[in-house]
């Protein structure tokens, strides 16, 4: 017992002096832990805290009740949208519009990467990302304007055409065009800023395989295949699992400034679906419910894609 009692104690006494070292240390570093404490609290209220607005998606949601007061319904709001003649169009819109950009804009800020890092010249260097970079600064609002000027029927595109004798077409009123607009605007918004990540993890490649690439003679296409794509497929594989959690989560601003009454079948995506449903008719508790079947399959898809992605290249978030 006298053994015991004294194995106990010094537990006790190593215990509590890990945790006086332990509050030394936040101590001593007092200041990094302010600066921390703001973005965990701008998480805990704008993320989590909002999080109990979900309950509305279960209940016959009033106003005038509150969330607590107003009557559960199940997953009443959930069948709605399932046997609704919307959804299967709603889902097909968005998954194909999701998977265009996905795909064709997955690559573009990797090749950007890639020239740029070949490129000896650092003042052009600098010139081509400032480039690139400067439209991903400009709003939603101002790129949509910038796309009916250059292919609204009275736009820049339709003057070259007609300069060169050619008809003039009405893009924006083409239902087939709609999500050709929407993805390559996006692709050249976001292409700069996304290749940001992948021009770091180039600059932390070392150079002493360059050196050994350079005797033995590898050309500059070589080199990109053999040291450049192996050195940053980590971070293209993190990358990939990130984006493929939002597939669904088309982004709600472009899709709803470029819509209108001609191409409505196929822009009228889950996001503007929600928006109309949710705030302009009022309908909290289906919009609601159609905005958490949106987020669980986002969830479901980047699980889905971290596994496989752990599986093929022992590479994933977790």
């Amino acid at each position: 017992m006298k053994m015991k009692h004294e194995v106990m104690v010094r537990k006790t006494f190593l215990d509590g002096k890990r945790v006086h070292e332990h509050l030394r240390r936040i101590i001593r570093s007092w200041q990094l832990y302010v600066l921390l404490a703001l973005p965990f609290l701008s998480l805990i209220i704008f993320e989590y805290i909002p999080m109990y607005g979900i309950l509305i998606a279960f209940k016959e949601y009033k106003v005038s009740r509150g969330i607590w007061g107003s009557p559960w319904v199940g997953f009443k709001y959930f069948e709605m949208f399932f046997t609704s003649p919307s959804f299967s169009q709603l889902l097909r819109n968005t998954l194909t519009l999701s998977l265009y950009d996905f795909l064709a804009s997955f690559s573009f800020p990797i090749v950007l990467a890639l020239m740029l890092n070949e490129i000896k010249s650092m003042a052009f260097k600098k010139f081509v990302q400032t480039v690139t970079y400067i439209p991903y600064f400009l709003s939603t609002v101002v790129v949509i304007g910038l796309v009916m000027q250059v292919f609204s029927y009275g736009g820049i595109m339709n003057s070259i055409l007609h300069a060169i004798g050619l008809a003039k077409v009405d893009y924006l009123s083409k239902p087939m065009m709609f999500q050709h607009l929407y993805v390559w605007s996006g692709i050249w918004q976001r292409t700069g800023y996304a290749a940001i990540i992948y021009i770091a993890a180039l600059a932390s490649v070392d150079t002493s395989l360059y050196e050994a690439a350079l005797l033995d003679g590898a050309s500059r296409l070589k080199k990109i295949i053999y040291i450049d794509i192996p050195s940053i497929l980590p971070v293209i594989v993190i990358l990939f699992i990130l984006n493929a959690g939002h597939i669904l989560s088309v982004g709600f601003e472009k899709a709803y400034l470029l819509q209108n009454p001609v191409n409505t079948s196929v822009s009228e995506v889950i996001s503007t679906y929600v928006y109309k449903i949710g705030l302009q008719n009022a309908q909290y508790s289906f919009g609601t419910a159609v905005g958490l079947f949106n987020a669980v399959v986002s969830l479901v898809m980047i699980i889905g894609v971290n596994w496989i992605a752990r599986r093929v290249n022992e590479t994933s978030l977790w």
